[in-house]
């Protein structure tokens, strides 16, 4: 029985060939990986693009709706819920309310979400942290999106405990929802004003570190 000596030299051949490919790109991905991995301008850049991409909401720390108001209230939901109801929002009614740690109960106004204001309650998690805790909330009503504007530099990365990290600092772009353009708006949101005007010159801060696939901010990955 005759073995066809060139068809086997062929499939050997091509075994070959497909071996010294897949170790070539092989090495390309790695090569690609450490690349990522560089303390760099353009992998930086990219990280902060990220992240604002999906954590880059100015958002006005009304979780939980709705939104009850004490009659007389000082509080600044009583200054800013008429203004949301305004700008038709939010709609509101009088209602009855037990204020906190008491079992009195007072006049006051219940306000919810209107389908317009409903577009601004965005279901993103909202990190809030404390000198003794991070507390996630689920959600927040949003006013703006901010796109970075210019990164401004990083400190050196320090690896502690297996764990390399640095901090960011960049500038931001701001996009506001048309109601959050109003003055009556800005005039009720004074941290959503400032935010406007410091556009281009308040410089951000975020914690990145590094993972096998690059940099990533620690609010992404908090493992």
């Amino acid at each position: 029985m005759k073995t066809n000596t060139n068809a086997v030299l062929r499939c050997i051949g091509g075994a070959v060939s497909l071996l010294v490919m897949s170790v070539l790109l092989a090495s390309l991905a790695g090569c690609g990986n450490e690349a990522a991995r560089m303390p760099s301008q353009e992998n930086f850049t990219a990280t902060t693009n990220d992240y604002l991409a999906q954590r880059g909401h100015v958002c006005l720390a009304k979780y939980e709706w709705p939104i009850k108001v004490l009659a007389g209230s000082r509080e600044p939901d009583a200054q800013q819920m008429p203004v949301l109801e305004k700008l038709g929002l939010v709609t509101g009614k009088d209602v009855v309310v037990a204020p906190k740690d008491t079992a009195a109960t007072a006049q006051g106004r219940e306000y919810a979400l209107t389908d317009a204001g409903r577009k601004s309650y965005l279901q993103v998690p909202v990190v809030i942290r404390t000198t003794t805790e991070n507390i996630t909330h689920p959600a927040d009503f949003c006013a703006a999106t901010l796109s970075l504007d210019r990164l401004v530099g990083w400190d050196p990365p320090q690896t502690r405990d297996g764990r390399t990290a640095t901090s960011l600092l960049f500038t931001y772009r701001i996009a506001l929802e048309p109601w959050a353009a109003t003055p009556e708006a800005q005039q009720a949101f004074p941290l959503l004003a400032r935010a406007i005007q410091r556009e281009g010159t308040m410089q951000m801060r975020l914690g990145v570190h590094l993972t096998q696939r690059g940099w990533v901010a620690d609010e992404l990955d908090a493992h």
